[in-house]
């Protein structure tokens, strides 16, 4: 598991010079998942100011993420969305820890 891994620019040819040209070039910016499984393609991202008026909610802010998670989609990610309090009731651990097992055997 990768945490803040930056899934464009990897898929951009990755980190390093020319990146800014590269992710430009594909129609990318330089997006980041909160954790990432990259062996199965399968990010988690924790979304946060739901009841604060925060970014993702926000018109800007949540246009701007569908618009990575739709990339995300276009270069064969998996993208599961949760909150905090799914993260600390331990719902949202126990659902990530049954997909990972399923991407697992799959994968076997």
């Amino acid at each position: 598991m990768e945490r803040e891994y930056r899934f464009a620019a990897h898929a951009a040819g990755g980190p390093g010079k020319g990146l800014r040209n590269r992710l430009k070039d594909a129609g990318l910016k330089d997006w980041r998942f909160d954790f990432a499984w990259t062996e199965h393609k399968f990010a988690v991202e924790i979304e946060g100011g739901a009841f604060s008026g925060g970014r993702h909610t926000r018109g800007k802010g949540f246009t701007e993420d569908l618009e990575k998670y739709h990339h995300a989609m276009v270069l064969g990610w998996s993208v599961y969305r949760c909150s905090g309090p799914l993260i600390g009731s331990l719902q949202a651990v126990d659902l990530i820890h049954g997909l990972l097992t399923q991407l697992h055997e799959g994968a076997s």
